[in-house]
């Protein structure tokens, strides 16, 4: 960070944990970042108060006292964007775990300051921009060969445009000039020069040139939210659920098997064991569609429950800024926010120790408005750019209510500002059932243009599926209420063939094993193919049934062993699949 000259040096007055109070800053702004005390930890103004300028510290502020000064940036908290980012280890304000576990050891030594970015690193950078052509914000100069999966896009920073005067292929460091541009430039008139590095301010989002309705599903892999619950390439989703019920393995799945180009994991306030499994197990991965390693188009920014509260917001707003960034290169970016709990835990920290009025359980009156800040920089858009690229940018978030009680406040607020709710239950998590998803409480709002495009792309039947399984799904509940009651053999066969087809679609279909080769991912065309499968048995189970064939003969036929197996079948070996449909034919038409 540059150290601003322009700004007077202040003094601290208080220290209240990671709130410092200090005054003598006069010119700096909300927002801002500083340096506090004689270790220069890093901070940012969340209050001004007459000549008492409120600060939350990002570090421990352990050794920090009244009387030791504050040295003011002038410019507000600011991420580093460019190539390098891919495959990187964050904290949650972008300090390389990597670069400093190899140089400090494992744990981070207060003040300590290392660029995101390595200035050492030479980068081939391959023009694609002419001299002599204009050029405005959001036009891409050229590329990088980032990583195996990535190509980075240089783009023009925004408030930069005119003749392109020089543009040069080489091999260049961050900060070698690689282009000029001659026009809107430097204040003083002279050619406005273009490196590889970027800088960006967290909380602002990056402009785009307008959004655009969603129009693709994130296919996901996981049945359960692929076809009943779907979200879109630009949606929002919520993952609540109570300790145990599996909220970061799904977060995990995702970021593992989403068809996303890039995926942005946020470990925010989480424990340091989970964090670790991700560290260990990315790099071991595979890309589903290319076979690299995952970790070559994956970010990481890590912020476990040990690390400093007040970092907790950075994180969240660091990883969506790095998000962004790759989204204005035409990218479909997938992040994903485990949990935003912990965040509104800083939150709530941090506005008591302001001494400001606390709303529902403690938490800040303006809990909802920032909740909704994050989530609305999601978005299926269109890029700044004469090329007219298309992006795309995921949220999922994760939320942690205590006790599993959907009703408090950060859950509550989530779900005012989000379009998928996946709710995880506790209860099918205990009986083994994973994802441990509650398909009677979630839901979906972006169901029609999920259908729309499943009966396009995937079969005509996609929606009428959908449906009927959730009948089924719903009238099981309903049944289970008078099996408690009378037991299952007081219902007619009708009702004990809709039971038993609802745990053929639980077991069958539902429940999904994680650590098996072909089950921990499905694509769309198999999902379908699945419930295909169980809703042509009921289908003839019934009509089996009306010619007054028992019903328990029905359920012993071999060919439900047949359908239990199809979900570890690759989706390939479609012969598999007509087979068991035509056995289903054969052995219910007796």
């Amino acid at each position: 960070m540059t150290e601003g000259t322009t700004k007077s040096e202040g003094v601290i007055t208080r220290v209240a944990g990671p709130l410092v109070v200090a005054n003598g800053l006069a010119g700096t702004k909300i927002f801002d970042m500083v340096r506090v005390g004689r270790l220069r930890l890093l901070g940012e103004v969340i209050e001004i108060r007459g000549a008492n300028y409120s600060i939350q510290v990002y570090e421990e502020t352990e050794g920090i006292g009244p009387g030791q000064p504050v040295y003011p940036s002038g410019e507000p908290l600011s991420v580093e964007l460019g190539p390098g980012l891919i495959g990187a280890i964050f904290d949650g304000i972008q300090r390389p775990l990597d670069v400093i576990n190899a140089r400090m050891g494992p744990y981070i030594v207060k003040g300590a300051g290392y660029p995101p970015l390595s200035r050492d690193k030479k980068w081939h950078f391959q023009p694609t921009a002419k001299e002599g052509g204009r050029v405005a914000p959001g036009d891409v100069l050229g590329t990088v060969r980032e990583s195996p999966l990535v190509e980075h896009r240089v783009m023009v920073p925004l408030g930069v445009e005119g003749e392109l005067t020089y543009i040069e292929e080489k091999e260049a460091t961050l900060e070698e000039v690689i282009a000029r541009i001659d026009g809107k430039g430097d204040p003083a008139g002279r050619p406005y020069e273009i490196t590889l590095l970027q800088r960006w301010p967290v909380r602002q989002p990056r402009p785009t040139h307008k959004k655009l309705p969603p129009d693709e599903p994130l296919v996901t892999g996981q049945r359960i939210l692929d076809t009943l619950f779907p979200v879109v390439k630009g949606g929002t989703a919520c993952v609540p659920g109570p300790f145990g019920s599996g909220k970061t393995v799904i977060q995990q799945q995702l970021a593992k098997w989403a068809d996303a180009d890039i995926i942005v994991y946020v470990g925010c306030g989480e424990r340091g064991n989970e964090m670790a499994d991700v560290l260990l197990s990315f790099p071991e991965l595979k890309d589903p569609r290319s076979g690299r390693p995952l970790m070559e188009r994956t970010v990481l920014v890590a912020n476990t429950s040990n690390m400093p509260v007040a970092a907790r917001e950075a994180s969240i707003f660091t990883g969506i800024t790095i998000a962004e960034y790759y989204r204005d290169m035409g990218y479909h970016v997938a992040l994903m926010a485990d949990s935003t709990s912990r965040w509104a835990e800083a939150m709530r920290e941090i506005s008591g120790r302001l001494e400001e009025m606390p709303g529902e359980e403690g938490f800040p009156p303006y809990l909802g408005s920032r909740l909704a800040t994050f989530y609305e920089r999601a978005g299926n858009v269109l890029c700044l750019g004469s090329e007219g690229r298309k992006g795309t940018l995921s949220v999922i978030g994760s939320v942690s209510p205590p006790g599993g009680d959907l009703s408090e406040p950060v859950t509550q607020a989530t779900l005012r500002v989000v379009k998928v709710f996946w709710s995880l239950d506790d209860r099918l998590a205990s009986q083994r059932h994973f994802p441990a998803v509650n398909w009677l409480t979630s839901y979906s709002l972006y169901q029609p243009v999920v259908d729309e495009y499943a009966g396009k792309r995937i079969a005509a039947g996609w929606r009428e599926n959908r449906r009927e399984a959730l009948r089924i799904l719903q009238r099981e509940s309903e049944l289970e209420e008078l099996v408690r009651l009378v037991g299952i053999e007081a219902l007619s066969p009708e009702d004990r063939l809709i039971m038993e087809v609802a745990r053929m679609i639980r077991e069958d279909f539902l429940h999904q094993n994680a650590y098996h080769e072909v089950d921990t991912y499905t694509p769309m065309e198999k999902q379908y193919f699945l419930l295909e499968v169980v809703l042509r048995f009921y289908t003839q189970a019934q009509e089996a049934l009306r010619r007054g064939i028992e019903l328990d003969r029905i359920i012993d036929l071999p060919v439900r062993e047949e359908i239990a197996k199809l979900r570890y079948i690759p989706v390939a070996q479609k012969e598999v699949f007509q087979s068991v449909l035509k056995r289903i034919n054969e052995e219910l038409s007796l």
